[in-house]
């Protein structure tokens, strides 16, 4: 039977980063997940910052990675057209004892390689960010930094990953895997067995779990909760950085993010829990947050905020990363404790972990038609008049608004449904419809009809993340949307 040359468990950032670097060679390779979609674990809900380089020591792994992956962005967003936005980073100090901790990470930066960094005095950062607060007393601008939608990167890696012959497989939970001459045989819940020569096992919180049932080391990875909360796009309080706190010793602290989407998040708190499924956000969080918010940044109104979230950094005792061959079994690479500086490592770890594999006996021959790029993406926001007009003559949906506060057309939502998100969160990641003001209520029902008329999948059958999250529980009758 078919025998795949590098099997990666997890299709998050770093298993999607991976597939791409491996689509760079000839063979076969297969992504793999265990929900619906890509980038439904951890992936969906950080704070998609690519950060600066300067808030880990020099020693560890993940600044390396973070360094080298920083520096990758730029190039990543033009080849495959992700929302990227190289607004640079502010670190801002409020008091003289935060200037002095504020000194020693500016320094911690330009150890690790950062020379763009510009210490700052108070009239420097206003006239940077004139929305600080004026009580701000210095700080300084990391300019290399910036923000990206990261579900969206996820999907044009995997998008370009795909276009270069990698093969996905979803809603397939590995229960078990065994070596045996040379070949691992990993058993998923549901489906066929599959059979690889190497894997990689890129399963976020849950890379414990895929190493235990794999026979390979025993770790525990602990989530680390944070909410962040939502405003809209036309908040007063929206900064042209990302805006961070001087930080404390287990989180870079609450910031201020104009997120690459034209919202502006605030966030996130850091609370170690035990629950990998508990992603709820709470009233007494929010009032933290908010209240240092408002002592950063002038503007900010709590009947801005839209919607809230949480997102669980998968984290290990060492606070690093762990990226290395398994000791235990062989052909297996273990990446995993991925959180901060997660996404901005991403590009490098792809690279890095392509390189351990290498080592460890994976021979590919290079492409010599890797396509490193995608075609461009259309989206009615960014189209000019003229060629709406004639969008509209060659297909009539590029001017069906199904999502208004996003403005998001029939044609996108089309498209993503023939790009197999099937899924209203997979669509709303991919096209950004829902993630409004409204945050769905007008367009959820529409967005059902669409997919189900796509897909030929009944609406009673269609789901918001996969699984058992129905929509719509019993007969709707004729659902009718009212034009």
């Amino acid at each position: 039977g078919m025998v795949y040359d590098v099997t990666v468990i997890g299709a998050g950032v770093c298993g999607a980063s991976i597939a791409r670097e491996l689509a760079r060679y000839e063979g076969k390779i297969l992504l793999l997940d265990k929900a619906a979609d890509a980038s439904f674990g951890v992936s969906k809900s950080n704070s998609g910052i690519v950060h600066g380089g300067f808030h880990h020591p020099s020693h560890m792994l993940k600044t390396r990675l973070e360094v080298q992956g920083m520096r990758l962005f730029p190039r990543l967003a033009e080849e495959l057209g992700f929302d990227w936005s190289p607004c640079g980073i502010l670190v801002a100090a409020y008091d003289p004892e935060e200037m002095e901790v504020l000194k020693k990470l500016y320094q911690r930066g330009l150890d690790n390689g950062i020379h763009t960094l510009e210490l700052c005095d108070r009239d420097r950062m206003l006239e940077l960010e004139p929305k600080l607060q004026p009580t701000v007393c210095g700080g300084f601008y990391a300019p290399e930094g910036g923000t990206v939608e990261p579900y969206t990167y996820v999907y044009k890696l995997l998008e370009n990953a795909l276009l270069n012959g990698v093969e996905t497989r979803f809603n397939c939970r590995i229960t078990g895997g065994k070596y045996e001459s040379g070949i691992w045989t990993l058993t998923p819940e549901n489906g066929e067995v599959i059979r690889t020569r190497f894997v990689v096992n890129a399963a976020g919180l849950f890379a414990d779990e895929v190493s235990r049932v794999c026979g390979a080391e025993e770790f525990t990875i602990h989530p680390r909760k944070g909410e962040e909360y939502l405003l809209d796009r036309t908040c007063a309080a929206r900064p042209g950085h990302v805006i961070f706190p001087v930080p404390v010793k287990h989180s870079k602290g609450v910031l201020v993010i104009p997120t690459a989407g034209g919202t502006t998040m605030i966030g996130p708190t850091a609370d170690l829990i035990d629950d990998k499924e508990d992603t709820a956000t709470t009233p007494l969080h929010f009032r933290t947050i908010l209240k240092k918010v408002q002592g950063m940044v002038q503007g900010v109104d709590p009947r801005s905020v839209i919607t809230s979230f949480a997102g669980l950094r998968p984290v290990l005792e060492s606070e690093d990363f762990y990226i290395e061959p398994s000791e235990k079994v062989p052909a297996l690479i273990q990446v995993a404790g991925i959180q901060s500086p997660g996404l901005t490592a991403s590009p490098a770890i792809g690279i890095f972990v392509r390189e351990l594999l290498e080592k460890a006996g994976l021979e590919l021959p290079l492409k010599t038609s890797f396509l490193p790029s995608l075609p461009p993406h259309r989206m009615i926001r960014r189209e000019s008049t003229a060629s709406l007009e004639q969008l509209h003559q060659d297909d009539p949906a590029w001017t069906n608004i199904i999502c208004r506060c996003e403005k998001i057309s029939e044609a996108e939502i089309v498209t993503a449904i023939r790009h197999g998100h099937t899924t209203v969160d997979g669509i709303k990641f991919y096209t950004r419809a829902g993630m409004g003001r409204c945050q769905g209520g007008f367009c959820a029902a529409r967005i059902l009809k669409i997919i189900s008329r796509e897909t030929g999948i009944p609406v009673t059958e269609l789901t918001k993340r996969g699984g058992n999250s129905r929509i719509c529980i019993g007969s709707l009758g004729d659902l009718e949307v009212k034009e």
